[in-house]
């Protein structure tokens, strides 16, 4: 049971889940996996256009729709399960399984060999799942075990700590990728399955120490109600809070839209780098290392700008410049503007991430003690988005075999989102701190 707030041990056990978890997104959603994913799933006769399901597709669009998948998967199950962890009061332990599932089917893809993409598909499906289900619950703790005066720093700690972690673990990796004589000549590809089964070790190892700290969730009554019914019901109640709340009905629209474009640049971007552009594998690299390093001053540098302008002018400011990226992004052709464009990315990806987190904490209702059931509303906001905007991305390619019209499609997707951000800018909740 829940005793206290701002626990130090507590909130820095809390933070340091982004450090095990992170390793996920930067290696398997980002970095090595989307490289390797295209050279891996291929036909027997090394054709990009592989027979999936019975369906011919090329590669690159069933990467991206397997990632509309998983968060399809998870938009639908997450709020049922977020409301029996409210009930029995064991969201840990459900955020528990869920990292054992991501971490176990991270190694899984120590097995993904030229031509066996069904393993590697389904290996990286499942591990979305174990990522974004485990991250539901850890997200819903921010409330139970901090202040509000302490949402900016402690989200932005936690994303600090996941980029430097990730970044440590990536450059190993790199190492037995790009210098395969230090590790005895050791060939290019089981190097690539070799990281996917350290990302796996990692998490799972690093996971134990909030899992030791975090506390019990106090258990509910189900008052003679069916635990699954349940989870809808608690998921209809905050439906109908935010509905009641014009502030919270227009962050959840905006963070809908301004969510999608930010996911799909981070779960595609890699492809666009080497199928769009034809950049080499180590311009994707320090591409990808590029965008981590400077998201770590960024996710800093935007919760002192909340602090000092509030939570949503700072986010209007960061959209505006996510609508600059993607104009931008539509004229790169040549590598070193790629790099700029990733070092712009880089600043901002950390900064709405963690804002948006630290935002949504905030305006839960101050008196309802089970957030799991709020944060499974935000994350099906968050998992529906990713879906949209990286299903749509995949059918830009299907159809046309371009992605610079999807990424003209997602700058008018951010100014979409700012449309609602100008709506709730003076919310009082949200002010600066000096006020």
């Amino acid at each position: 049971m829940i005793k206290e707030l701002n626990n130090p041990k507590v909130l820095n056990a809390w933070a340091f889940y982004d450090w095990a978890n992170s390793v996920h997104s930067l290696t398997i959603t980002s970095a090595i996996f989307p490289i390797y994913f295209p050279y891996a799933a291929v036909s027997s006769n090394d054709s990009k256009l592989i027979n999936f399901l019975g369906i011919e597709l090329p590669n690159a669009v069933v990467f991206s729709y397997t990632v509309s998948l998983a968060f399809l998967l998870l938009a639908f199950l997450m709020p049922i399960l977020s409301g029996i962890a409210d009930y029995r009061g064991n969201k840990k332990s459900f955020m528990r399984f869920f990292c054992y599932l991501g971490s176990l089917s991270c190694m899984s893809l120590f097995f993904f060999e030229k031509g066996n993409y069904y393993i590697g598909t389904f290996g990286f499906l499942f591990s979305i799942i174990g990522w974004g289900g485990s991250m539901v619950f850890y997200n819903s703790f921010l409330p139970e075990i901090a202040s509000p005066d302490r949402f900016d720093g402690l989200s932005a700690k936690g994303f600090t700590l996941g980029y430097i972690g990730s970044v440590l673990l990536l450059i190993q990796n790199l190492t037995m990728v790009m210098m395969p004589q230090w590790y005895g000549d050791i060939e290019g590809d089981l190097a690539s399955r070799i990281s996917f089964l350290s990302v796996g070790l990692w998490w799972l190892i690093f996971a134990q120490i909030p899992f030791h700290y975090l506390p019990e969730s106090e258990k509910r009554p189900s008052q003679g109600k069916n635990i699954w019914l349940g989870g809808w019901q608690e998921l209809r109640k905050v439906y109908q809070e935010v509905k009641s709340i014009n502030a919270l009905k227009g962050f959840l629209a905006s963070f809908f839209l301004f969510n999608m474009g930010a996911q799909t640049v981070m779960y595609l971007g890699a492809l666009f780098g080497s199928e769009e552009l034809h950049l080499p594998t180590d311009a994707l690299i320090i591409t990808i290392l590029l965008i981590q390093l400077v998201a770590i001053p960024g996710a800093y540098f935007c919760a002192k700008l909340s602090q000092k302008l509030g939570n949503i002018q700072a986010l209007m400011l960061i959209v505006v410049v996510w609508i600059t990226i993607c104009g931008f992004a539509y004229t790169v052709h040549d590598q070193l503007n790629f790099y700029l464009l990733a070092t712009g990315i880089g600043f901002v990806m950390g900064g709405i991430q963690s804002n948006s987190r630290a935002t949504f904490a905030k305006m839960c209702p101050k008196n309802e003690k089970d957030t799991s059931s709020y944060f499974s509303f935000y994350d099906a906001c968050d998992r529906l988005s990713t879906v949209l905007g990286t299903f749509i991305f995949g059918l830009v390619i299907q159809v046309s075999g371009s992605m610079r019209i999807g990424i003209l499609i997602l700058g008018f997707v951010f100014l979409a989102s700012l449309y609602f951000l100008r709506l709730i800018r003076h919310t009082r909740e949200l002010a600066p701190i000096s006020e």
